[in-house]
């Protein structure tokens, strides 16, 4: 669901960059006065396991994919302001190193999926269990929602940025995404229940080696248009003009590998390494928990 450049115009960019700065530094600041923190390596192991798990599309109907925002599934390791902070730090890591989104669109990016995916899915999820529903229904129904609600308010964006029908967009968004929304309750309930199961003190070591395992299979992704791009093709959707953002690793690739399997790879192992050094290093700063993995 990342919103590329050429996607959005005008005022809607600073608007929502401004709007994301502001929920992002309130995210940051509720992390920080948190009593109960993750530890830094969980904390950037955990980030590091919604950036490769991100790199996975798998298949659902209409010859479209989707992959897992993640939001719901960290909010549920983590707490909800530590998973904003999470998947912001990887759409920053995607936007700026591998041109995965536009850098005048990561505000948008940042919203969708960590302000909603995250704080809404979270949110979602803990009035959920404290209704007293069964944990895994929980989780699978707020990662559900996260990712129709994430659609809805994605497609008033671009409807903001005048390149198509909102009634059009908003329809054609929040049905795929409907069906998007299953692989991920499925992938969240799945590795949440795993990672469970390995305790609390080897929550890090668990992320970290799905982390690794999500880089072995990145080369396998669904090569299919995802959601948006599906989307954008079907509606004929307009588009503006792209910010030249000249990424190093753009669309996952090291230019000095010939073979797409080693590149992706060794691509998706840098991002993986990127978000871990960033995460642990935001959390040191924020004085997380120490632990060893």
């Amino acid at each position: 669901m990342h919103v590329p450049s050429y996607m959005l115009h005008g005022r809607i960019c600073p608007v929502t960059a401004a709007f994301a700065a502001v929920t992002l530094s309130a995210a940051v600041y509720s992390a920080y006065k948190s009593k109960e923190k993750p530890s830094v390596l969980a904390f950037g192991a955990v980030s590091s396991l919604v950036f490769g798990a991100q790199m996975l599309n798998f298949p659902v109907l209409h010859g479209t994919s989707g992959h897992l925002l993640g939001g719901t599934l960290a909010a549920s390791l983590l707490g909800t302001p530590f998973a904003i902070l999470a998947v912001s730090i990887v759409l920053g890591v995607q936007a700026l190193f591998f041109g995965d989104g536009g850098i005048n669109t990561l505000g948008a990016n940042i919203i969708n999926m960590g302000l909603i995916g995250a704080g809404g899915g979270g949110f979602i999820l803990y009035a959920l269990r404290q209704k007293g529903m069964n944990n895994t229904l929980a989780l699978a129904l707020a990662s559900w929602i996260s990712v129709v609600m994430a659609a809805t308010v994605c497609s008033f964006e671009l409807a903001s940025a005048n390149i198509g029908r909102l009634s059009q967009i908003l329809t054609a968004m929040v049905s795929v995404h409907a069906l998007i929304g299953m692989g991920e309750a499925i992938l969240a309930v799945g590795l949440v229940s795993v990672i469970n199961k390995a305790g609390i003190a080897n929550y890090a070591r668990t992320s970290f080696i799905f982390a690794g395992v999500a880089a072995l299979l990145s080369p396998m992704s669904d090569p299919v248009p995802d959601g948006l791009q599906w989307v954008s093709v079907q509606l004929r959707l307009a588009h503006g003009a792209a910010m030249n953002n000249q990424a190093i690793l753009n669309n996952y690739h090291v230019p000095a590998l010939s073979s797409p399997v080693i590149s992706t790879m060794t691509a998706a192992a840098i991002g993986i390494s990127l978000v871990f050094v960033l995460a642990s290093t935001t959390a040191g700063m924020m004085k997380f928990r120490r632990s060893s993995l």
